[in-house]
């Protein structure tokens, strides 16, 4: 077991939701950015680093068919399956380090709260993006901590990232179209500032 998935496994067998920062009851600025794409319910939606996060409760809510969770931790999978039930049928999971992970199809969306911005080294971040440019067929959300946000999360160094910095990262295959800067309040009363930005392809996939 790679160190990376150790560590996120031990996290998600011994907290909470209610002991991690990142847990949200509604994502509700994701969820506003994807009803502004007015997405048909046949696209193809995928959730990276995810955990056991409550995006994909509301999309199955909202009537979305095509829906994958990846996240390199198979307890946080597990805890996201067992809490939808039978719903689970209904979701593609798909367990990988992001850095491993070869699509086997182009999504409509790519979502990803808080898991790029763990990536600090330059070839692991040139990897990622490299990925996303050959999996993303139309629309990508990224959220990462701001320039004024943490340092670290779960005890490791993150990269913070600017609106601008966020934009430059991805310019060579996406336009910004939409960005929101905010506070998440996390579950202990601490606030973390994020960026989010909604991003449209701009090249035809590889």
């Amino acid at each position: 077991m790679n160190e990376s998935l150790k560590h996120w496994e031990i996290i998600y067998e011994t907290k909470t939701p209610d002991q991690v920062s990142w847990t949200q009851k509604k994502p509700a600025t994701s969820l506003d950015f994807i009803l502004e794409l007015e997405l048909k319910k046949d696209a193809h939606i995928i959730d990276i680093g995810a955990g056991d996060s409550n995006l994909v409760d509301h999309l199955l809510e909202l009537g979305f068919e095509n829906i994958t969770v990846l996240d390199i931790s198979v307890a946080a999978l597990k805890r996201a399956q067992g809490r939808l039930g039978k719903d689970a049928s209904k979701v593609k999971w798909v367990h990988s380090d992001i850095l491993e992970f070869i699509p086997s199809e182009h999504y409509d969306l790519w979502h990803d709260r808080a898991a790029f911005h763990f990536l600090t080294a330059k070839e692991n971040i040139d990897k990622y993006i490299e990925i996303v440019e050959k999996a993303v067929a139309k629309n990508m959300i990224i959220a990462t901590f701001s320039d004024e946000g943490p340092l670290k999360c779960s005890g490791l160094d993150i990269t913070q990232y600017s609106i601008q910095s966020l934009t430059e990262a991805f310019s060579n295959s996406f336009i910004l179209k939409h960005s929101k800067i905010e506070d998440h309040v996390t579950p202990f009363d601490t606030k973390q500032n994020f960026v989010f930005g909604l991003f449209e392809k701009t090249i035809s996939q590889n």
